[in-house]
């Protein structure tokens, strides 16, 4: 074997709430597991200002700060925490490979995949000025519209996920504008109904978002394209919800692990198992109903477990 290629017990690959828990849980248990961080290091709850769903943080915490700990946490237990990124895998022979930045070549016992999902955003300048600043854009209902309470917002989609969340939205906020890109909805008529019967949603289908208006800081409205008149106006708004749909992080996996249709990795009903025996999935990558750091977290244990009990099984 060349000296070139190391072996690992148990790799993680990516961080967050779930690479994290499962590095925590492995490393508790002797695995000595070694965690890749990824391109973003502690995952999409970076860009997240306030998290006040979190368990034990009765104060709220911020993403940034629950993820300095959470990495800390495993590190404290024995965890080795790298920089980098898995770019190719081989998951074809008892050996699972994979390798690290395009070079360096891994052989490992065990493999976590805590990749997790990527929000798809519109891609406009003033949308991804607000999201870094924290200062009105957001992906995640449930995560950030309490903040929202009494205001008047705005929300893009026009699947069943952009319903369910305009419908979430229309419980706390005084009013929902809903933009819809086409002429007709993509969401199940049930979910469609819905929002259409909610008194304080307001529909508005073919209609473009143009910007994102606000005072550098925080977002105060949107400008909006009728796309039939060619009319653009102002929404007054201090929140811009994106509900377009989320990419899971699991390209590079494709050949090997089952996904479905979307790209979500299928695991075994109430476990974190794939279809090749010794990789395991935790959090987003395989998640596309619940997205929440506590359900990653909780996955991201039960990842931890199961492959120590596969280890186990080998001795």
């Amino acid at each position: 074997m060349s000296d070139t290629i190391e072996k690992i017990k148990c790799l993680i690959i990516g961080s967050g709430p779930a690479g994290y828990t499962a590095a925590i849980y492995a490393a508790r248990a002797n695995m000595n597991p070694v965690l890749y961080q990824g391109m973003q290091p502690g995952g999409q709850l970076t860009t997240t200002n306030e998290v006040e769903n979190w368990p034990g943080n009765p104060e709220g915490i911020t993403g940034p700060e629950m993820m300095v700990g959470l990495q800390a946490q495993a590190q404290r237990f024995g965890t080795d925490v790298r920089d980098g990124w898995a770019t190719k895998v081989d998951f074809s022979g008892d050996i699972h490979k994979v390798w690290i930045n395009g070079t360096k070549e891994l052989h490992c016992e065990t493999v976590i995949i805590s990749t997790g999902a990527s929000a798809k955003y519109i891609g406009l300048p003033s949308e991804q000025h607000y999201l870094k600043m924290g200062g009105g854009v957001s992906a995640c209902a449930v995560c950030d519209g309490f903040f929202y309470r009494n205001q008047e917002v705005v929300i893009v989609g026009a699947g069943d996920s952009a319903c369910e969340e305009a419908h979430y939205l229309s419980k706390l906020c005084k009013k929902v504008t809903m933009l819809v890109r086409s002429e007709k909805f993509r969401a199940s008529k049930i979910m469609e109904a819905r929002v259409r019967k909610t008194e304080n949603i307001t529909i508005l289908m073919n209609h473009d978002t143009v910007e994102v208006l606000g005072d550098e800081q925080v977002v105060t409205g949107v400008k909006a394209l009728n796309k039939t008149t060619n009319e653009e106006f102002e929404i007054p708004a201090t929140g811009f919800f994106v509900a377009i749909g989320h990419k899971p992080n699991t390209d590079i996996f494709k050949d090997f692990i089952a996904l479905d249709e979307t790209g979500y990795i299928i695991n075994t009903p109430g476990s974190s198992k794939t279809n090749v025996e010794g990789v395991f999935v935790s959090g987003d990558a395989a998640d596309h109903v619940y997205r929440q750091a506590i359900t990653a977290a909780g996955t991201g244990c039960m990842a931890a477990l199961d492959a120590e009990r596969y280890l186990a099984a080998k001795d």
